[in-house]
């Protein structure tokens, strides 16, 4: 019993890779009211390395490049088999819920 976890809702919203929008979201005419992120766990550092070279080809520099928004859409994209337009065109406040649970699974400690 001392070692079973109790999380609250927000603790399990974010373990949780999947993503739900604030309101639907119409992409390619098509409508998503969530995204799925379990791709990450199939993801390797060439991923990582992938998005730093695009992150260099399109001009961005960080000191922490794994923390911006640009590389979180990168990566979301390879883990969710979507084109990055898909997460370049979300609303601010589901681009930045995607971007927290990117930061979030790079940085936990499980």
């Amino acid at each position: 019993m001392a070692d079973e976890k109790i999380l609250t809702n927000a603790q399990e919203d974010e373990s949780s890779t999947l993503v739900k929008f604030s309101k639907a979201y119409r992409f390619e005419g098509k409508d998503y009211t969530e995204v799925d992120l379990s791709g990450m766990d199939d993801l390797s550092a060439e991923d990582m390395i992938a998005a730093d070279r695009y992150l260099t080809r399109s001009g961005s520099f960080s000191v922490m490049p794994e923390m911006t928004l640009e590389y979180a859409c990168f990566i979301a994209a390879r883990a969710a088999k979507q084109p990055i337009e898909f997460f370049r065109g979300l609303p601010p406040k589901d681009a930045l819920k995607v971007k927290n649970r990117v930061t979030s699974f790079f940085y936990s400690e499980d």
